[in-house]
């Protein structure tokens, strides 16, 4: 079999961990994916396609690769180990471990999930408190000088701090952690399917995360918290998981349990929860999120655990805006306190309602398809941008913000000022940062009704347009300004290199969309302006999100009023229908468009057409049961392999029979402890005496060791080591007639890296290939055979991708 059938979507075993603008680690030989046309690799013809990858295929879809766009920067992928190792040591250690150790390991379990609620809650606590003070700051101080008819100096103090806010997020971001960039959704949904990559999860992605999230919010950008709080909540998960750090002594040997990708898969997913639940004050609706909408495995058991995270969130939350009710929190809680609880206490519709509800979701559908297809072309265009150096990416961000603070400032002055309503309990005008009645350039018993939207933050926004009883407060002209401008600001604001969420955005432009609806034709209809803006809100997130059930349920808590749910239900069903007919929902686009090679839970059908060998392919590297040193490091350092078959040949076997599975992982820490053997022959050695289970411990994520740090003497090199009993002796197998979907449902069912191939007949090798992720990669299969490409069966949702444009 050829190398990438050995490592296929698993790759960068020994590509330099780091991300960013990086090339040469990239094109060393490392990068296994590289190496698929020739075996070894290493001609120049390689290096020009590895090249002009690299180059070309970042603003391009490329699933393929063992490179993918993570945030910002061009990362090494692999996948991971859900499998559980069974060798000679792993058998020793669960033998050993008694009740206690068993009733510790579920405690610790309930006990991490308690932190990650708790901290989770925190984050979004003080990125809420963050954007209230510093976007009410600004908000303060340029209406102030709006009121004293100082306008030049306002907008100088609105656009001189939105840039510097905008600049410090960018600048975080592009020097410190490329992968905090985006919502970070695409990168958790992907590592949630079995896709790796260093820093996805690291301390300073969380802290970037956090602080360039509230300096991105509160820059005016349209942009949310909801996604970077979904990132934020993983990494608080990912980094609990890892036991503490060795590096800085900080761990504790109870928490080796976790150092397994299984469990911080499950934390990770309760982590996402979180996220949503702390976001948008939500639990049920971050449950619902966590399953719907990333996880790609899912039971019970975890079903309960990320129902008591995301109760923790709750409470904690519930707790700190308590405190902050006492006016210790800055300008946070004058406006907005998360939860957007202003729609009617009682509700009623009628027949007549539904058909304005029913176009309300069509046309959902359609704007959200939009959306998706424009922010698809608008990221291909950043991507193009930013792949030209870290200056670009500055020059991207400054240019966006300068143009969305011109808009924000300019668009209000075409505005006419409206009267201040006498029925309304609210001070008119609003003099400072939140209220529905800002003044502008109006005269004092009057208000600029576009002023008021464009001039708050996005929850106050979104509240103002969910109020109930406000149907003359906002000019029909004014919402369809502000519809167009919040819609393409938002797809041009996705994409910096920057912390910066979809969901609110989203949310606010179909907010304005719902009220614009309610104005056009809400004459014949009994229903308020402000539910209009709600079913709106819910009918775009249905239309480019694709969610159904979590969103119904997050617009429901986020609202504070379950009379609205068969109107919800009803928006989410139409608008998910209709916006399906066109492209795939945002997220599913997004992880194509970074390069995760992403394994999709249905099976395309063209694969029934084929079996697992005819996308495998000879010559395949094995190791022998006792294996000479020097065969084991060269194979290292010439291939990026991440598992070998071990096979046993005669005096160990009366024939070649398949011992089992050795990770490249196990193989470094056998070569760094150096505990060898001077001839080829059986050993009589007690792993469990010289080596402990946190020796072969995995670590956190995106973290690998590599072959060049061990060093061995030519003497140590003519030695052997017997890889019994570290060889996986139960690994998953399939027979070469197996149909590749068949073998597709239990690869992924599984949750497996590698899927040894069996030969059908016992006169051949004992093993004829491994399939990873790779193979299952239709960009792969449709190379190996383009036939199928005409097939009827191809689908039409199917697009060339950077593999394709290669061969």
């Amino acid at each position: 079999m050829a190398p990438r059938d050995q490592t296929g979507g698993d790759g960068g075993g020994e590509a330099d961990p780091e991300c960013g603008d990086i090339e040469a680690p990239l094109l060393s030989s490392g990068s296994s994916f590289f190496q698929d046309a020739d075996g070894e690799g290493g001609d120049e013809e390689q290096r020009r396609r590895r090249r002009r990858f690299l180059l070309a295929g970042r603003s391009q879809s490329n699933a393929t690769s063992q490179v993918a766009l993570v945030g910002v920067g061009v990362c090494p992928i692999e996948s991971l180990d859900y499998e559980l190792i069974e060798n000679d040591l792993f058998k020793q250690d669960w033998r050993a471990r008694g009740r206690g150790h068993i009733l510790r390991y579920v405690a610790l379990k309930w006990a991490l999930c308690f932190l990650v609620g708790a901290l989770s809650a925190a984050a979004g606590f003080v990125a809420n408190l963050g954007v209230e003070n510093v976007a009410g700051a600004k908000f303060v101080v340029t209406s102030n000088l709006m009121l004293a008819g100082r306008h030049g100096a306002a907008f100088a103090v609105f656009l001189l701090s939105n840039f510097g806010l905008t600049m410090l997020a960018t600048v975080l971001t592009v020097y410190v952690a490329p992968a905090a960039a985006g919502s970070g959704i695409p990168e958790v949904k992907a590592y949630l399917n079995g896709v790796d990559a260093p820093d996805i999860f690291s301390l300073k992605t969380l802290v970037v995360k956090v602080v360039g999230c509230i300096a991105a919010v509160s820059s005016s950008l349209h942009v949310g918290k909801a996604g970077p709080l979904v990132h934020t909540g993983a990494c608080i998960a990912s980094l609990l998981g890892q036991g503490g750090s060795s590096k800085y002594h900080l761990t504790c040997k109870w928490l080796r349990y976790f150092k397994n990708d299984r469990d911080r898969r499950d934390l990770v997913t309760c982590g996402a929860g979180a996220g949503i639940a702390a976001a948008f004050r939500a639990p049920v609706g971050g449950v619902l999120f966590a399953l719907e909408a990333v996880s790609s495995w899912w039971r019970s058991a975890l079903l309960w655990r990320a129902f008591f995270t995301t109760a923790m969130v709750a409470v904690v939350l519930r707790a700190l805006i308590d405190f902050c009710k006492s006016d210790k929190c800055g300008l946070f809680g004058k406006g907005g306190l998360i939860m957007y609880d202003v729609t009617s206490d009682y509700i009623t519709y009628h027949l007549v309602d539904l058909p304005p509800v029913i176009t309300l979701g069509v046309l959902g559908g359609i704007l959200g398809s939009l959306h998706n297809f424009f922010l698809d072309k608008v990221l291909r265009l950043y991507n193009f941008i930013n792949e030209k150096g870290q200056k670009n990416k500055l020059l991207l961000a400054a240019v966006v913000t300068i143009c969305t603070s011109c808009c924000l400032f300019g668009l209000p002055w075409i505005a006419s000022c409206k009267p201040c309503p006498s029925d309304t309990e609210e001070a008119c005008p609003s003099i400072g940062r939140s209220g529905n009645f800002k003044k502008y350039q109006c005269a004092m018993n009057e208000y600029n009704d576009l002023a008021s939207l464009f001039f708050n933050t996005n929850d106050d926004t979104i509240r103002n347009l969910y109020s109930a009883g406000t149907d003359d407060e906002f000019h029909i002209s004014s919402i369809l300004v502000f519809f167009f401008a919040s819609y393409f600001l938002g797809i041009f604001s996705y994409g910096l290199a920057l912390p910066s969420g979809l969901f609110v955005p989203v949310i606010l432009t179909g907010a304005a969309y719902g009220r614009l609806v309610g104005m056009l034709i809400g004459s014949q209809s009994t229903l308020d302006h402000g539910l209009f803006a709600v079913l709106g809100s819910t009918a775009l997130l249905g239309g480019s999100m694709r969610m159904t059930v979590s969103v119904c349920v997050v617009i429901l808590e986020l609202t504070n009023n379950l009379l609205m749910l068969p109107l919800v239900m009803l928006v989410l069903l139409i608008s998910k229908t209709v916006a399906d007919a066109f492209n795939a929902n945002v997220y599913d686009l997004l992880v194509k468009l970074k390069g995760f090679p992403y394994l999709e839970g249905h099976v395309e059908p063209y694969m029934r057409q084929l079996s697992v060998s005819d996308v495998v392919t000879g010559p395949l590297q094995t190791f022998n049961g006792i294996e000479k040193v020097g065969h084991i490091v060269h194979v290292l350092r010439t291939t990026g392999h991440n598992g070998f078959p071990v096979v046993d040949e005669p005096p160990f076997s009366d024939s070649p029979i398949l011992y089992g599975l050795v990770l490249r992982a196990h193989l470094l820490v056998l070569l760094r402890k150096k505990d060898f053997i001077h001839n080829c022959t059986a050993s009589a050695l007690d792993a469990s005496k010289h080596f402990l289970p946190d020796d072969f411990a995995k670590r956190g994520s995106g973290k690998h060791d590599r072959i060049e740090g061990i060093e061995l003497s030519a003497e140590e090199m003519e030695m052997f080591v017997d890889l019994h009993p570290f060889t996986n002796t139960s690994p998953y197998t399939v027979v070469e007639t197996m149909s590749l979907a068949k073998a597709h449902v239990l690869f992924r069912e599984v949750g497996l890296r590698h899927l040894l191939v069996l030969p059908k007949s016992s006169k051949r090798a004992p093993v004829v290939g491994i399939l990873t992720r790779h193979d299952f990669m239709p960009e792969h299969i449709l190379g190996l055979h383009p036939l199928l490409f005409k097939s009827r069966w191809k689908k039409v949702r199917f697009g060339k991708s950077a593999f394709t444009n290669l061969l």
